[in-house]
C-alpha cells in the first residue's frame, strides 16, 4: 500500500516541478541568445538539411521507377528511361553527399562560434559575481562548467543537427513516401511503430534519470579532485592521502555504477529496436509479396518499400545512439544557464555618484551584518568614524568581527542594515571603478598571477612605468630581493608565485597596493606571512607610506598595531575599546592584556 503524501511533500514536489520549468525556460532563453548572432547561418544550414534529406530519401523511389517503368521500356528497346533513372539516382546521391558535408561543416562552425561566445560569457560572469557567490559555489563546480559541461554542449552543437534534425526529417520524409506509394504498407509501418514508441519513451525516461546521475557524480568527482589538489600542502602536512583516496574511490565507484546503469539501459534498448526493425522489414516483405502475387503492387514499389522500411528505423537507431549525449548536453545547458542567471548582490547603482579622488574619510553608520538571512549578526549595529589620513588597527579574538568590518569597507559585502560611507557617500552609490580606485585591500593570501614580478606589481595601476613600479617596490622594502632574482623585475613568478617565498609574495602584493595609491588601504592579516627581517622592512614602508592615506589594519602582531594612530578592540561583533595604543595600554582593558602578553613573549 502506498504511503500517503503529506502537504509538505506535495509542496516540495510542486516546488521541484516549478524549478524544473524555470530551468527549462532559462536553458531555452540562453540557447536563443546564443543562436541570435548566427541565425542567418542557421537558416542556411536548415535549408541544406531539408534538401539533403530529400535527396537521400529519393533514392529508393528512383529505383522503384527504374524497375517498374525504365526496365520494361528498355526491354521494348527504349533505353532513355534507364539512363534517366541512373542519372537521377547519381544526381540525388551527389546532391545528398555534398549537402550533407555542407551542413555538417556549417553546424561545426556555428557550434564553435556559439561555444566561444558562451565560454567568454561564463568567464566574464563568474568574474563579475561577488565574493558571497564564490564562497558558496565551489571552484570545482566552476571548473566543471567550463570543462565537462562545455564538452557536452560541443557534442550537441556539432553533431545535434546531423543526428537529431537530419534523422528526424529522414523519418518524416520516409513515412510520407511510404504512405504515398502504398497506404497498406504505411499502415503496417504505423502498427509496428507503436511498440517502438513505447520502447523509446521507456528509454528516454530511464536514460534521463541515469544521465542526470552521471552528471551529478561527475561533478562531485571533479570537485573532490580540485579541492584535493588545491589543498595539496595541507594534504601532505596532515598525511590526508589515504582518506582522500578512500573518498575519491567511493565517488569514482558511484560514477562507475551510474555509467554501468546507463550502459545497461542502452544495451536493452538498441537490440530491442533492431529486432523490431527486422520484424518490420519481414512484415513489409511478406505483406508486399502477397500483394505483388495478387497484382495489387508492383515489384519496384515493393523493393522501394523494403528499402524504406530498413531506412526508417536507422534514424531511430542513430537518435538512440545520440540520445545519451543529448541528455548530457541538456543537463549541462541547464547548469550553465543557472550559473549565468546568478544575480550578484553587489551591483553598480543606476545613478552613481562620481568620486574620482576621495579624501579617505570612512564612516560606518548604524551598520550591522549577517552572512545569511537566518544567521546571527556577526557585526552588531556599529557607528564608527575614521577621519581621512588616520591609521586604525582592529584587534580582537578570531571571529570577533574584524574581517567583517574590512569586507564592508571594501564592499565585498553590503551591510544588512545601515550603511558604509566614503567621504559621506554611501558605497552603494559608487561605481565599482571608483570604489576599486579609492579602496584597496591586501589580504593574508598574497596571490601572484602567472607572469613577471613587474607584471604583478603593475596590476595596482595598469600602464605604470618601470620607474614607478620599481619605486613602489623600493618604498616597501621589496626592491632589494627582487633585483637578486634571476631576471630581477622580469623574473617569471610562475603559478602562485612559485619562485618566491611566502613573505616575498606578500611584499610584492604590498608594492602592488602602494602603486595603486588608494585613498583607503586595508591590510587584512597582511603581515602574517613575514619573517622578522621582512616585517621590519615592511614596518618602515608602512610608516612612510600610510601617513598620507586612511589605513585599516587587521593584525595579531602588535608590532604592526603599534604604528597605528588608533586601535579598535572588537569583541563579539562590537567595538569595545577605542583609543590610541598608549591610551589603551594605560587603561588596563583587553588591549592592555594583549600588550602585556606580547611584552612577556619578547
Amino acid at each position: 500500500m502506498t504511503a500517503p503524501v503529506s502537504e509538505e511533500q506535495l509542496e516540495q514536489q510542486t516546488l521541484t516541478a516549478e524549478e524544473n520549468r524555470l530551468a527549462r525556460q532559462r536553458s531555452l532563453r540562453l540557447l536563443g541568445e546564443l543562436l541570435r548572432p548566427v541565425r542567418a547561418k542557421f537558416v542556411l544550414m536548415s535549408v541544406m538539411v531539408v534538401v539533403a534529406q530529400l535527396a537521400v530519401v529519393a533514392g529508393p523511389a528512383i529505383i522503384a521507377w527504374g524497375i517498374d517503368h525504365a526496365l520494361p521500356a528498355l526491354l521494348a528497346g527504349d533505353g532513355t528511361p534507364v539512363l534517366l533513372a541512373t542519372a537521377a539516382h547519381i544526381a540525388a546521391a551527389l546532391a545528398g553527399g555534398f549537402l550533407t558535408f555542407g551542413y555538417v561543416r556549417q553546424s561545426t562552425v556555428i557550434g564553435q562560434q556559439m561555444l566561444l561566445a558562451l565560454r567568454r560569457r561564463v568567464f566574464r560572469e563568474t568574474q563579475r559575481l561577488d565574493l558571497e557567490f564564490h564562497e558558496r559555489y565551489t571552484s570545482g563546480r566552476i571548473v566543471s562548467r567550463q570543462t565537462s559541461d562545455m564538452e557536452a554542449l560541443r557534442e550537441l552543437l556539432e553533431g545535434g543537427v546531423d543526428v537529431m534534425v537530419g534523422s528526424s526529417l529522414s523519418m518524416v520524409f520516409t513515412i510520407v513516401l511510404i504512405v504515398g506509394m502504398d497506404p497498406v504498407t504505411g499502415l503496417v509501418m504505423l502498427v509496428m511503430l507503436v511498440p517502438g514508441l513505447f520502447l523509446t519513451v521507456w528509454f528516454q525516461r530511464r536514460s534521463r534519470e541515469a544521465y542526470r546521475a552521471i552528471r551529478t557524480h561527475s561533478a562531485r568527482l571533479i570537485v573532490h579532485f580540485v579541492e584535493a589538489m588545491n589543498g595539496i600542502r595541507a594534504v601532505k602536512a596532515f598525511r590526508k592521502e589515504p582518506r582522500n583516496l578512500r573518498e575519491y574511490d567511493t565517488l569514482a565507484q558511484d560514477y562507475r555504477d551510474a555509467s554501468l546503469k546507463s550502459i545497461l539501459i542502452f544495451g536493452i534498448y538498441q537490440p530491442a529496436l533492431r529486432v523490431l526493425a527486422n520484424t518490420t522489414i519481414a512484415a513489409v516483405l511478406v505483406v508486399g509479396g502477397f500483394r505483388v502475387l495478387q497484382g495489387d503492387l508492383q515489384v519496384g514499389v515493393l523493393v522501394a518499400l523494403v528499402l524504406y522500411s530498413r531506412r526508417f528505423f536507422q534514424p531511430i537507431d542513430d537518435i538512440a545512439n545520440f540520445y545519451n549525449s543529448f541528455q548530457s548536453a541538456v543537463a549541462a545547458l541547464e547548469k550553465i544557464a543557472a550559473l549565468l542567471a546568478e544575480v550578484p548582490a553587489i551591483r553598480d547603482p543606476e545613478k552613481p555618484v562620481r568620486l574620482e579622488r576621495a579624501r579617505g574619510q570612512v564612516d560606518l553608520v548604524d551598520a550591522s551584518f549577517r552572512y545569511t538571512a537566518e544567521g546571527p549578526l556577526v557585526l552588531q549595529p556599529t557607528d564608527l568614524a575614521i577621519p581621512a589620513g588616520q591609521t586604525v588597527a582592529l584587534v580582537g579574538q578570531t571571529g570577533a568581527g574584524k574581517s567583517t568590518i574590512a569586507k564592508l569597507v571594501s564592499r565585498f559585502y553590503d551591510p544588512t542594515e545601515g550603511r558604509v560611507e566614503l567621504d559621506e557617500v554611501d558605497l552603494r552609490d559608487l561605481t565599482s571603478s571608483d570604489l576599486t580606485r579609492n579602496i584597496v585591500m591586501v589580504t593574508q593570501e598574497a596571490y601572484l598571477f602567472s607572469g613577471t614580478v613587474a607584471d604583478n606589481i603593475e596590476l595596482g595601476r595598469p600602464g605604470a612605468s618601470r620607474e614607478e613600479i620599481e619605486a613602489a617596490a623600493d618604498a616597501i622594502g621589496a626592491g632589494a630581493f627582487i633585483r637578486e632574482l634571476p631576471d630581477g623585475f622580469d623574473t617569471d613568478v610562475n603559478k602562485r608565485g612559485g619562485r618566491v617565498s611566502a613573505g616575498q609574495r606578500q611584499l610584492i602584493s604590498f608594492a602592488r597596493a602602494f602603486l595603486a595609491d588608494p585613498a583607503v588601504l586595508i591590510l587584512d592579516e597582511a603581515t602574517s606571512s613575514l619573517d622578522i627581517p621582512s616585517e621590519r622592512q615592511v614596518q618602515e614602508g608602512l610608516t612612510h607610506l600610510l601617513g598620507r592615506r586612511t589605513a585599516v589594519i587587521i593584525a595579531h602582531r602588535l608590532t604592526t598595531v603599534m604604528i597605528a594612530d588608533r586601535v579598535l578592540v572588537v569583541h563579539d561583533g562590537r567595538v569595545v575599546e577605542d583609543g590610541s595604543p598608549a591610551e589603551l595600554v594605560a587603561s588596563g582593558g583587553r588591549f592592555a592584556a594583549l600588550y602585556q602578553a606580547w611584552q612577556d613573549s619578547l
